[in-house]
């Protein structure tokens, strides 16, 4: 198994990918006039946000998944040089293990809490013994692992 990666290099690596999607989401949802923060002061229309958290919940987790189960890699880590592992063998994660991992992560990121609970579940690689796991990583059995 290679060395395990650095926990400022994949905060580093979520926040590139965190902008990129971000970027994204906001072109779809602007694109088809839903905004978050059409808010006026005789009305505040729910459906909108909750439909540009829908559209945020299904492209970050399919960004995730689909670039985890492929390669360990997304756009992020690649930059940096690392790449998501089993625990167990070392291998690239399954698409299930992936979109695990990756529910856990966007999930609740979309839906309520965005920085505490991306600060909670990535900030918790920092204190992990002896894997550097965020709780995203718990949940599939994954590491991140650096590929220099």
């Amino acid at each position: 198994m290679p060395p395990l990666a650095d926990s400022g290099k994949r905060t580093l690596a979520r926040i590139l990918d965190m902008i990129l999607v971000g970027v994204v989401v906001w072109l779809l949802t602007w694109g088809i006039g839903v905004s978050e923060f059409d808010v006026d002061s005789d009305r505040v229309e729910v459906g909108k946000s909750l439909w540009q958290s829908a559209v945020a919940a299904v492209l970050y987790i399919a960004y995730d998944t689909v670039l985890t189960s492929r390669t360990g890699q997304t756009l992020g880590k690649k930059l940096l040089h690392m790449r998501v592992a089993n625990l167990d063998d070392g291998s690239t994660p399954s698409v299930q293990g992936s979109l695990s991992r990756a529910a856990v992560l966007w999930i609740p990121f979309a839906f309520c809490c965005a920085c505490v609970w991306t600060a909670i579940c990535g900030g918790w690689s920092y204190f992990d013994r002896p894997y550097k796991q965020g709780l995203h990583d718990k949940a599939a059995r994954t590491v991140v692992v650096s590929t220099d």
